[in-house]
């Protein structure tokens, strides 16, 4: 198990950096330092560790949303958290990564997809529900219709037809998406918290 563990962390690193259609089973069994023989022990080719990394990627990401729910005092607390797993994603992503899958990976894509209409969107809409009783999102706000809007605007920031890497940084659009949709839906209190978060943010990444 921990060798097939080593492969989908292999393999994560490169997919990150440089898509998955460029990536070759040579590239992975050269990056790992093993033989391919040693890799076809645990995936017959490419696809499969595709979905067996999504599927890895998938839980991780549902633990790290019960984590944030569970150490969190307030809805504001869970939405910086959010933030902050947001950013550290956002930052190493390749978002031909992205294009790869949608094209060439549909089973993975539609783990990504279910996960995101079943798991992403629900717990979204969970919290801003949360919010409005909290009196840090606003009481107009649709926790179901936002939650989803959400969703679309992750896509779209991916869109390379949009935003072509080349004129884009992915991380800036996400978090221009990101910070746009908080404080649309923040509350004066909320955003106020968010501010708060921003003057943190920016005085650390601007340290010498």
């Amino acid at each position: 198990m921990e060798q097939k563990e080593r492969i989908l962390g292999g393999a994560e690193e490169l997919f990150f950096k440089a898509g998955i259609r460029s990536v070759t089973m040579d590239d992975i069994a050269k990056h790992l330092g093993m033989s391919k023989k040693t890799i076809y022990v645990f995936f017959k080719e490419k696809d499969e560790i595709v979905t067996a990394l999504v599927h890895h990627k998938l839980q991780e990401d549902k633990d790290r949303m019960c984590g944030i729910t569970e150490r969190s005092d307030n809805v504001m607390e869970e939405l910086v958290f959010m933030m902050k797993c947001a950013e550290e994603f956002f930052s190493k992503i390749n978002p031909i990564l992205i294009h790869d899958m949608q094209k060439y990976h549909p089973e993975a894509w539609q783990l990504l997809q279910r996960f995101k209409a079943e798991v992403v969107v629900d717990n979204l809409q969970d919290i801003l529900t949360r919010g409005i009783k909290q009196g840090y999102i606003r009481e107009t706000v649709h926790p179901r219709i936002m939650a989803k809007l959400h969703m679309l605007q992750v896509e779209a920031g991916f869109n390379t037809n949009y935003f072509p890497p080349s004129e884009y940084n992915t991380w800036t659009v996400q978090m221009q998406f990101l910070e746009h949709f908080l404080y649309g839906i923040c509350t004066s209190e909320g955003q106020a918290i968010l501010d708060d978060y921003r003057n943190i943010y920016t005085t650390a990444i601007n340290k010498p």
